[in-house]
């Protein structure tokens, strides 16, 4: 598999400064992004876009927390991750709020589709501002534990190939970042589950 790390040349490591990560991007793609080799030959081109691809491709993954722990991993174990199966501990009581949110504001919306009245349907405009309310308030707290994962990422001590050269013994703490891996997957898919249906019960 590729190592998007080395491709952007950066650290093998969990967290990545977001503003410093775009701007390596950048300064490697600038010279083979497509329009800077429109006048090049064909060849130049294709190798051009195929290292473009490649970058951008690296650049994607490690700049999404959930897709740069994923490929962190892989790499280290060089294998692919098992799917999550189950509810990480200490997250059941966020997934069990999460999925009561979400069945009470699908009723909501069944009923609210079925409404003709004018009264009724400002009746029901008020109601649809209070579930938003709520959606957004537990959405507030998702992100809040997401940000909490990323201070225990950022707290990790950096880790090179010189540290590991220097101790055998020397390695990252996969069984945490996998651990924080899968907490921030299920954040990410619970706050996704809760945009949408804030954009449904925006119209």
């Amino acid at each position: 598999m590729p190592d998007y790390f080395a491709l952007l040349h950066v650290p093998r490591q969990p967290w990545l400064d977001a503003e410093a990560l775009k701007e390596r991007f950048l300064a490697l793609s600038v010279d083979v992004h497509p329009d800077r080799v429109h006048a090049a030959s064909e060849t130049e081109r294709q190798a051009a876009n195929e290292r473009f691809a490649e970058l951008n491709a690296a650049y994607n993954c490690l700049r999404e927390p959930v897709a740069r722990l994923r490929h962190l991993l892989e790499l280290e174990r060089g294998t692919k991750l098992a799917s999550i199966e189950r509810v990480p501990a200490g997250t059941m009581e966020l997934f069990m709020q999460v999925g009561n949110l979400c069945r009470k504001v699908d009723a909501f919306l069944k009923e609210k589709d079925s409404v003709d009245s004018p009264l009724l349907k400002a009746r029901i405009f008020e109601s649809g501002l209070d579930w938003m309310d709520k959606l957004n308030a537990l959405l507030a707290v998702i992100h809040q534990k997401e940000e909490q994962l990323n201070d225990d990422l950022k707290a990790m001590p950096p880790y090179s190939d010189e540290d590991q050269a220097a101790n055998e013994e020397a390695s990252l703490p996969t069984s945490r970042i996998e651990e924080i891996y899968r907490m921030m997957s299920y954040y990410a898919r619970w706050g996704a589950q809760i945009r949408e249906r804030l954009v449904q019960l925006s119209f």
